[in-house]
């Protein structure tokens, strides 16, 4: 990617050169404004047609700002949302290598998988609930290529909502034998409580979260497709990581699912 006299170009370059050398940022909204989202769109999706070039295969979405603190803190009132490649997901249980990540934090969530497309239609609570084939206990690894977490809403959008890696458990559930709202969740680092929350803490339902990305994205001709991952959100507070940590969430229904990091300090 090039940079050019465009801001929205030259936000691109900024968060690019970056993600490729592991090296912290400044914040783009210098660039593009500290709230302009559409243009933190446009750079995300720069991004994304940058890595889609190079062969990156889109796998589904991730959700973020799904917490009223966390949209106070940054002054919006919606959530916001990135893009899931193939190459984010590490399995369960394996080490996630430090060398891919810059300031990673962690959060416990529920993955949906799609069953259907989210093309037509109304797109209201109903037709998103139908259109979810299983759950499943998800962990976030959120990262960001801004020095220090220094971010506004358009840095944060810009920057594919902070998104790192992901980790998906074994455990899949139907609607029909899972309710998200409902979802209970505890999250250890080696043993130790440091995450609790539930399913209300996520937009005040993990599906509410998915029908407003939905919406949103056939709003922006990027409607979800069957078989996509949607990380709807965080249920309880991310934490930070440290080499050599190893997470468990459990949430109640679902499962749980365990992610370790390499004791290799991330450049």
């Amino acid at each position: 990617m090039t940079s050019s006299d465009s801001p929205v170009d030259r936000a691109a370059a900024r968060l690019r050169t970056a993600a490729i050398t592991l090296t912290p940022c400044a914040p783009v909204r210098d660039l593009i404004g500290g709230t302009s989202i559409s243009a933190a769109y446009a750079v995300q999706e720069k991004l994304t047609s940058a890595r889609r070039a190079e062969g990156a295969v889109v796998v589904g979405r991730k959700i973020g700002l799904t917490s009223p603190a966390v949209q106070q803190q940054l002054g919006v009132s919606q959530p916001d949302f990135g893009v899931l490649f193939s190459d984010m997901q590490v399995a369960a249980g394996e080490a996630v290598p430090g060398g891919r990540l810059l300031q990673p934090k962690i959060e416990a969530e529920i993955a949906f998988v799609l069953g259907g497309d989210l093309v037509e239609g109304e797109l209201d609570r109903g037709q998103v609930r139908e259109s979810v084939a299983y759950a499943v206990a998800a962990l976030e690894i959120v990262d960001s290529r801004i020095a220090g977490w220094d971010i506004t809403i358009a840095d944060t959008v810009a920057d594919n909502a902070s998104s790192g890696l992901f980790v998906l458990g074994a455990e899949r559930r139907s609607l029909g034998e899972f309710e998200p709202v409902e979802a209970t969740m505890v999250m250890v680092r080696d043993g130790e409580e440091v995450s609790t929350g539930t399913g209300a803490a996520c937009l005040g339902d993990p599906l509410e979260a998915l029908r407003w990305l939905a919406s949103t994205a056939r709003d922006l001709g990027q409607p979800l497709r069957a078989g996509q991952v949607i990380l709807s959100g965080a249920l309880g507070p991310m934490v930070s990581v440290q080499p050599g940590d190893e997470f468990t969430a459990t949430i109640r229904g679902l499962g749980s699912v365990t992610s370790r990091f390499s004791r290799k300090v991330p450049a």
